[in-house]
C-alpha cells in the first residue's frame, strides 16, 4: 500500500462539479489500497477577491491580518472537499496548516516551513480516513501562535513539504493542464507534453515564470528525493514525472530554510576567449558561434554585456585544449563582424585569457536566496580573490577567477559554506566541472538536448557604469541588494575595461523583478557616490527568454541554434548569460513573445496536437 500526497489548485476545486469530481478520483486512490493525504488551495478565484477586498478597505494592509485572511480561502475548500468525500462513504476529515503542525518562519506573507509535526496526520491516516489539508498557510513556534501564508505557490509548497516529511512514496500536483509542457500553450498552442523532466530542469524552467510548479515545490522535492507527479484534474492521462538524483541525507527541521549549498566544485581546465565591440544588431551572436558549431568547439559559459554606442562585448570559456582552434574561429570571423559605421579604432578585436578557472557553489533554488551569490562575491573579495565572469543558475553560481586563486577561493567557500572535502577528494587541485558531484546535469532519460523554453516578461536589467574591477565590487553590490531582500537573477560584467582616476572599471548589469526595479536603482544610485560608481541605468523594456535541458553539456550548436533562430527573425539581443542547462538572451518586451515562438519552432519542440487549457 502506498502513502500518496496529492494536491488540487484552485480550479481543480473551482465549484461544486469539480469537487465531487475531486472527492471521486480520491476515493478510486483509496480504493486501488493507497492512503492519501489531500491539500487543496482556495475555490477558483477565491484568493484573489479576498486580496482585493483587502485594499478597498485599507491601501496598504497589515500583513498579519493579510495573512489571517487569506487564509480563510483554503478553509473553505478542505471543508467543502472534506464533506464531498464522507458523501461518497469514504472517512474524511479537515485540518488546517495549524492543526497538521506545518511551523513556519514568523514572516508574514511570505514564511518558509521549518518542519511539519505529522503525529495527527498519521493517526487519522491509521484509521483509514482521508486527510484533507489546507495548502499555502502554517503557523509560527512562538507563544503567539501566529497564522502564517506561505506566498505565491504555497499549496504546492504544501504538498510537497507534506511528502517529505510523511517519506510519501509520491506527490501528485493536479492543475488544469496535463503535464509539463515545452512551453506555455497559451502562447504555442502545439506545446509538446513531457512524460518526464529532471528537476534541475524544472527548477530552471520554474524560476523562469513557467507556472505549472513553483521553483519552492522543486527544491524541496529535489532536496529530499520526493518523486513528483504533475497531472490534469480533468483527465486520466499519466502526466509528467519530475525525477531527482539521489539526495544527500538531510534533517526534515529547517525543511526550508536548511543548508542551500550542498557542494563546491571547480575546474583549472579552463580559457576564455573576449570579442570586443562587435556591432550591437541582429546575425552577429549567430553568426559568431554558427561557425563555432561548425568547427565542432564546444563552448562552455557565454556571456554578451550590454552595448558602449553600437557595439557590444561578447566573452566564452572553453577546455583549454581547444583553445587554439576556438581562438582561430574568433581571429577569422572578427573583420567579418566588424560595422560597417565603424571607426578605426572600434573594430571587433580578439582577447584570449590561459590560467583561468571556474568555481562554482551548487544547490537547489539559490536564486531566490538572494544572500547566498552575495556571500560567495564576500567570500572571494575576503579571500582577495578578483571576479572576473559570474554565470547564475537556479542550481549554481559560478565565477571565473585567476588560477592562481583558485585553491584560495575552494579553501574559502568550503568554509564559509561549511562544505566538508568528500572521501577520496582532495582539499586542493584539479577537479572537472564534470565530476561526481550530485549536481552536475542530471538526465536519466535519453532526450533531446533542449526539454523547455521559457519567457519571462517581468524583469528589467540594471546597468551600473564604471564599476572598479577589484576584489570586492560584486560583494559590496550584491550584499546591498540582499541586504534590501532583492533577488538577482542574470549578471553580466563586460569585458572592456577603462581607466577612470588610474582605476580599471568596468560595467556591470544584472535583471531583477520589475516590482523591485525602481527601488533597486534608487538604493544604488544613493550607494554609487560612496563607492564611486557611475550612473545607475535602469530598463524595464525588456524580455527574458530562456532554453533548458539537462543535455546541452558537451553539444556544440545548442546556442547558435537558439541565436540564429533569433537573427532569421531580425530580433536583437541585448544580452546573454549560460550555464550549464540554460541558456537566456535579453530582447526587447514587445519581441518577447515572437522570441519564445521562433525558438520553440528552431528545436522541433512542438508536438503534433493542440494543448486546450480549460478557463
Amino acid at each position: 500500500m502506498a502513502l500518496i500526497v496529492q494536491k488540487y489548485g484552485g480550479t481543480s476545486v473551482g465549484s461544486v462539479e469539480r469537487i465531487q469530481a475531486v472527492a471521486q478520483r480520491v476515493c478510486k486512490t483509496i480504493k486501488a489500497g493507497n492512503s492519501v493525504v489531500v491539500v487543496v488551495s482556495a475555490m477558483g478565484k477565491t484568493t484573489d477577491g479576498l486580496v482585493k477586498l483587502a485594499y478597498e478597505i485599507s491601501k496598504n494592509p497589515n500583513s498579519r491580518e493579510m495573512d489571517m485572511l487569506l487564509s480563510t480561502g483554503e478553509q473553505v475548500s478542505i471543508a467543502i472537499v472534506s464533506m464531498a468525500l464522507q458523501e461518497f462513504g469514504q472517512p474524511a476529515i479537515s485540518l488546517t496548516g495549524a492543526q497538521v503542525g506545518i511551523v513556519t518562519e514568523a514572516e508574514h506573507t511570505r514564511a518558509r516551513i521549518l518542519h511539519i509535526e505529522t503525529e495527527r496526520i498519521k493517526r487519522h491516516l491509521n484509521q483509514n480516513k482521508v486527510v484533507v489539508v489546507a495548502g499555502f498557510q502554517g503557523i509560527t513556534r512562538t507563544e503567539e501562535l501566529e497564522i502564517t501564508t506561505l506566498g505565491r505557490g504555497g499549496s504546492d509548497t504544501s504538498a510537497v513539504a507534506l511528502a517529505a516529511a510523511l517519506r510519501a512514496d509520491f506527490c501528485e500536483i493536479y492543475t488544469d493542464v496535463p503535464g509539463i509542457l515545452t512551453t506555455d500553450p497559451r502562447l504555442v498552442p502545439e506545446a509538446q507534453l513531457m512524460d518526464e523532466i529532471t528537476s534541475n530542469e524544472m527548477l530552471e524552467l520554474a524560476s523562469l515564470g513557467a507556472k505549472v510548479l513553483h521553483p519552492r515545490a522543486v527544491e524541496i522535492a529535489r532536496n529530499y528525493g520526493v518523486p513528483l507527479v504533475v497531472r490534469s484534474s480533468w483527465t486520466d492521462d499519466p502526466g509528467t514525472w519530475v525525477v531527482s538524483p539521489q539526495p544527500r541525507p538531510r534533517s526534515l527541521v529547517d525543511l526550508e530554510i536548511a543548508r542551500s549549498v550542498d557542494d563546491i566544485e571547480f575546474d583549472i581546465n579552463q580559457a576564455k576567449v573576449s570579442m570586443l565591440r562587435v556591432p550591437d544588431k541582429p546575425g552577429v551572436a549567430a553568426r559568431l558561434f554558427g561557425e563555432i558549431a561548425r568547427q565542432d568547439v564546444d563552448v562552455d559559459l557565454i556571456i554578451q554585456s550590454i552595448h558602449e554606442g553600437n557595439t557590444n562585448d561578447i566573452a566564452f570559456t572553453v577546455m583549454t585544449p581547444i583553445l587554439k582552434k576556438a581562438e582561430a574561429v574568433a581571429v577569422a570571423i572578427a573583420p567579418v563582424l566588424r560595422s560597417q559605421k565603424a571607426a578605426e579604432n572600434e573594430e571587433a578585436e580578439v582577447m584570449v585569457q590561459q590560467n583561468i578557472a571556474k568555481v562554482s557553489i551548487a544547490g537547489a533554488g539559490m536564486i531566490g536566496r538572494p544572500g547566498v551569490a552575495a556571500k560567495m562575491f564576500a567570500t572571494l573579495a575576503e579571500a582577495g580573490v578578483n571576479i572576473q565572469m559570474i554565470s547564475t543558475s537556479e542550481i549554481k553560481v559560478s565565477c571565473v577567477i585567476d588560477n592562481a586563486d583558485c585553491d584560495r577561493a575552494i579553501a574559502s567557500l568550503r568554509t564559509a559554506f561549511e562544505i566538508e572535502v568528500k572521501e577520496g577528494e582532495p582539499d586542493q587541485g584539479v577537479k572537472s566541472s564534470s565530476s561526481s558531484s550530485s549536481f552536475v546535469p542530471f538526465s536519466p532519460f535519453p532526450h533531446p538536448p533542449v526539454r523547455g523554453v521559457a519567457l519571462d516578461m517581468k524583469q528589467a536589467r540594471l546597468a551600473i557604469r564604471q564599476v572598479q574591477d577589484r576584489p570586492g565590487t560584486a560583494a559590496k553590490l550584491f550584499g546591498l541588494l540582499a541586504q534590501h531582500n532583492i533577488s538577482v537573477d542574470m549578471i553580466i560584467q563586460s569585458q572592456r575595461c577603462h581607466m577612470m582616476n588610474g582605476i580599471p572599471t568596468r560595467d556591470i548589469a544584472f535583471t531583477v523583478t520589475r516590482i523591485d526595479a525602481q527601488a533597486a536603482q534608487k538604493m544604488l544610485q544613493q550607494a554609487a557616490a560612496e563607492y564611486g560608481w557611475g550612473e545607475v541605468v535602469l530598463d524595464s523594456a525588456i524580455a527574458k527568454v530562456s532554453i533548458v535541458g539537462a543535455g546541452m553539456v558537451g553539444q556544440p550548436g545548442i546556442a547558435a541554434t537558439m541565436f540564429e533562430a533569433l537573427s532569421q527573425h531580425q530580433i536583437n539581443i541585448q544580452m546573454i548569460a549560460t550555464s550549464e542547462i540554460k541558456i537566456s538572451c535579453v530582447v526587447a518586451q514587445e519581441e518577447g513573445v515572437k522570441a519564445l515562438q521562433v525558438i520553440h519552432t528552431a528545436f522541433g519542440l512542438a508536438g503534433s496536437q493542440s494543448i486546450q487549457v480549460p478557463a
